[in-house]
């Protein structure tokens, strides 16, 4: 069976790298040394600090310059240049030199594939002292000629052995170094290693990927140096902690790139310290989403049961004080009323607000005069905008009254025209908001600006949440809150760079009229509760409503088949029995009256969630203001 050979770990090739005669060094492209072993350092002397794995060639060179290696030289600078030069343009050769000390050493050198060379040292002296001392006395000493001959023939047998060992544990290293290399440069992290002096001996080259702005280059430069001031002291004491052997993980917030980052720090064994960083800003991100939106939850859990009781009692409340403020009251009656009504109206505000806080905001559609939201657009975007932008709005809809959430679409268009100012930045600039019908099936808004445009990252995940081009002052919410927003309302949502100009935005909203208001007449109301019935059954007869009463779907569908004239339905969502008002909406047959619905359900129950995707829900409580508002389809 063939055998598979595997690389050998670094630390055994060194190991038989230091048992061969001749001296080895190996160079990257970069001019910095990648190792070398230890004949190379005994033959040329070399100080330590010139022998680790990050020394500069040129340090090398200028060294054995000065020590007289290359014998006298008037010019050391330039001496040390012109052999820098020649290593930057390496090519194969093979030399002999005589040093300074008498000796005669080859230097044979080879390029290595992935950039850099390895060069090998011998030291020929002793063969060269043989071959004249064989050539002065060849007449007379033919037999120790001879002998001498075969020695050096097996010292040449010898040699071609360890260099062909030589240039096999080259390869072995060179394809080793290459897959380790290639393997760290595929990882999603920086994987580094420093010196116990805070050097980079070591780096994949991808910090410039997880901290923005860094170099890409490091090896050889101080850590504070390509960190920066703020970042290297948060991870300085955690640096200092590794040097005393102790690994740590840990996060921070680089300031410069607005990026949060998690670091491993590991002691290597000869005074290190190993690093390995990622980018954790997204997760960092949806982590704190994720708790919010859990406060949320636990916050509607406690709050749904006790809001929708007191719904009902706040609705049955402000049914009670418009029968009062009905009547002729003396003394301070009405002014007592008056005040009973306003606090119940501001307990119905509240109960909104804390659903606000613990849900997300629903589609709530209402009567909306075009004319009068592009205007309040206007104002609104003015206040916004610097002197340097100025905002043209463009309607091809007109004098309309459409159903749509005026509030949520607004939050949209002013997300959209400040997004726009901030493109354009201090230059002038213009910002078009363009409204269009589309074959009276959708509203086409367009907010287009004159700034540089999406790049191709922004158009491919600008939708995503938390991404953002603006580093640490984005929350990267922005356009995902516009499509939230949109996706909501049933729409569409585009982004383009428009030939000739810079971003534009592109929602596509459904057109929806205005439902007619509901004629007086008959009205069927169903609701289980006998308080909230008599309440509401009172407001309904004051608007000019007849009514009738049904407690549960079963009944409010007999009713629907047997009493002819009605004109309208109003039920609840929750009803005696097991069905809902949701059921009863949809088991109507085709030729009965408009179904309305109402609840104290929070905006984020699944039943309330259901109902308002079949047609508009009043939300408990109200008054009688706001049930005559709901019926015309006007704001209350």
């Amino acid at each position: 069976m063939p055998v598979t050979r595997t690389a050998p770990p670094y630390s055994l090739v060194t190991a038989g790298l230091n048992l061969i005669q001749q001296g080895m060094s190996v160079y990257d492209d970069d001019l910095r040394l990648v190792m070398c072993n230890r004949p190379f350092r005994t033959m040329f002397h070399l100080p330590a600090p010139l022998t680790r794995p990050g020394a500069r060639f040129e340090d090398t060179i200028r060294h054995q310059c000065e020590v007289g290696e290359y014998g006298p030289i008037d010019d050391i600078e330039a001496s040390v240049r012109l052999r820098v030069e020649q290593a930057r343009a390496f090519r194969p050769h093979y030399m002999e030199r005589t040093r300074a000390n008498g000796r005669v050493i080859s230097v044979e050198g080879a390029p290595l594939p992935q950039g850099g060379w390895v060069t090998v040292y011998t030291d020929i002296t002793d063969t060269q002292r043989q071959e004249r001392l064989l050539r002065a006395r060849s007449e007379e000493l033919s037999d120790q000629l001879l002998t001498r001959a075969e020695q050096l023939a097996a010292a040449n047998r010898e040699l071609q052995a360890t260099n062909a060992a030589l240039e096999e544990a080259r390869q072995e290293l060179t394809e080793m170094e290459a897959r380790t290399r290639l393997t760290t440069e595929m990882m999603p992290a920086h994987i580094a290693h420093i010196s116990g002096a805070l050097v980079y001996t070591f780096s994949n080259g991808r910090l410039n990927m997880i901290m923005p702005g860094r170099p890409s280059n490091i090896i050889g430069m101080h850590i504070a140096e390509v960190l920066g001031q703020q970042a290297f002291q948060a991870v300085r004491p955690y640096i200092e902690a590794a040097l005393a052997g102790r690994s740590s993980v840990f996060e921070f917030s680089d300031e410069a790139s607005g990026r949060r980052i998690r670091t491993a720090k590991t002691p290597d064994n000869h005074g290190g310290v190993y690093i390995l960083s990622m980018d954790v800003t997204e997760e960092t991100q949806t982590r704190a989403a994720l708790q919010q939106t859990r406060r949320r939850e636990l916050a509607a859990q406690v709050t749904s049961g006790m809001a929708h009781d007191f719904s009902n009692l706040l609705t049955i409340i402000l049914g009670l004080q418009s029968q009062l403020a009905r009547m002729d009251l003396p003394g301070r009656a009405p002014a007592l009323v008056s005040a009973t009504q306003g606090a119940a109206k501001r307990g119905g505000v509240l109960l909104n607000r804390i659903a606000d806080m613990t849900s997300g905001r629903d589609h709530q559609p209402a009567a909306t005069d075009w004319v009068q939201f592009l205007d309040d657009i206007r104002t609104l975007a003015a206040s916004a905008l610097g002197d340097n932008i100025t905002l043209h709005i463009e309607d091809g809809i007109g004098a309309a009254k459409l159903w749509l959430d005026a509030g949520m679409l607004q939050d949209s268009l002013l997300n959209l025209v400040l997004n726009a100012r901030d493109a354009i930045g201090p230059a002038r600039g213009r910002i078009t908001l363009r409204a269009s019908p589309r074959r009276d099936t959708w509203i086409e808004v367009q907010v287009t600006d004159t700034g540089p445009g999406f790049s191709a990252e922004a158009l491919a995940r600008g939708l995503d949440p938390f991404f953002t081009t603006k580093g640490g002052e984005g929350s990267g919410l922005g356009l995902s809150m516009v499509y939230d927003m949109t996706q909501r309302a049933g729409g569409r949502m585009r982004l383009d760079n428009p030939p000739g100009r810079g971003a534009q935005v592109t929602l596509h909203l459904p057109w929806r009229h205005v439902p007619e208001a509901i004629a007086q007449g008959l009205v069927l109301l169903v609701e289980d509760s006998p308080d909230l019935r008599q309440s509401i059954r009172d407001m309904l007869r004051e608007i000019g409503h007849p009514v009738i009463e049904a407690t549960s779907t079963e009944e409010a569908l007999t009713l629907t088949a047997e009493v002819p004239g009605l004109s309208m339905i109003l039920s609840d969502l929750t009803l005696e029995g097991t069905q809902t008002g949701i059921d009863l909406f949809d088991n109507l047959p085709a030729d009965a009256p408009p179904c309305f619905m109402m609840t104290s359900l929070r905006r984020d129950h699944p039943m309330h969630r259901d109902a308002i995707a079949r047609g508009p829900v009043l939300q408990k409580p109200f008054d009688l203001a706001a049930l005559a508002a709901f019926l015309s389809a006007e704001d209350p």
